[in-house]
């Protein structure tokens, strides 16, 4: 969610089972008061706020103690995603998440729990080999700092890179908790655009493995088949280890946790 949607949080926290976890976005049209006020609703909700610090919006180590003292007040400091970020140039002194938790000062504030970025398909402005070698280091990174990490990856259509890539992940050795992005049910324009802007695939073999149609572009599409297929992957693979989901709202807070409690009891 973002620091503006307070409003629509109320709405679907009915179809929201207690405990879950709700990031909070780090937007440069955002400030403070409004990523504070928006964690602190999710709180008060009974959900698990996870702000978000954004390496490269920070304007310096005053402003991140700042914001996390902020979030320390209303007890929102325990889990936290740390992301480079969307400037082309770092406002102040962290070019990217790994010297954010460098610092100490996410422990140091009261964090027990830290997510990190994952891109199975890859970043549209970063070497795949600076992307292993930075999940490496912030994994290692965490792990000196007695910290649990969780990799929280970009949304992804096609199961095939997703499912090499985790295999990857493990390969490395690093056996954090992976969340796998994806989108709740939006309309398919919006979703291709979104795909399209992030670098992630999606052209008709794509599309037709997440299953809508590009001869229907004004229809709705959802995740059940990515969903169901990665649920069967991660139960049979015996390398996969702890894999979970992480919901994209693109299409609304409301329609997403809808679709998800609809789905849970479905499998039920």
């Amino acid at each position: 969610m973002t620091g503006k949607d307070v409003p629509a949080l109320e709405e679907a926290r009915a179809a929201i089972p207690a405990g879950t976890k709700i990031n909070v976005t780090f937007l440069g049209n955002e400030n403070l008061e409004m990523r504070v006020t928006a964690a602190k609703a999710v709180k008060e909700m009974g959900f698990i706020p996870v702000p978000h610090i954004s390496a490269r919006r920070l304007s310096s180590q005053a402003e991140l103690e700042e914001f996390l003292s902020a979030l320390q007040e209303i007890g929102a400091t325990e889990n936290v995603f740390a992301v480079g970020g969307d400037p082309a140039e770092p406002m102040g002194p962290y070019p990217d998440s790994l010297s954010v938790i460098r610092t100490g000062l996410l422990k140091q504030y009261g964090a027990k729990e830290v997510s990190i970025a994952g891109y199975p398909e890859g970043h549209p402005d970063i070497p795949t080999d600076s992307l292993w070698k930075h999940l490496e280091d912030k994994s290692a990174a965490l792990k000196e700092q007695e910290l649990d990490g969780v990799i929280l990856t970009q949304f992804s259509f096609d199961l095939d890179p997703v499912t090499s890539w985790i295999e990857a992940v493990r390969a490395r050795g690093v056996d954090s908790e992976i969340r796998i992005g994806t989108p709740g049910p939006a309309g398919i324009k919006r979703l291709l655009s979104f795909a399209r802007r992030f670098g992630i695939g999606a052209n008709a073999m794509i599309v037709k493995k997440y299953g809508f149609s590009l001869t229907n572009l004004m229809g709705t599409a959802g995740p059940e088949k990515f969903v169901s297929e990665l649920g069967e992957f991660a139960q049979t693979s015996p390398t996969a280890g702890n894999v979970k989901l992480h919901f994209y709202a693109f299409g609304g807070l409301g329609a997403t946790a809808e679709w998800a409690r609809d789905y849970a009891a479905a499998q039920a």
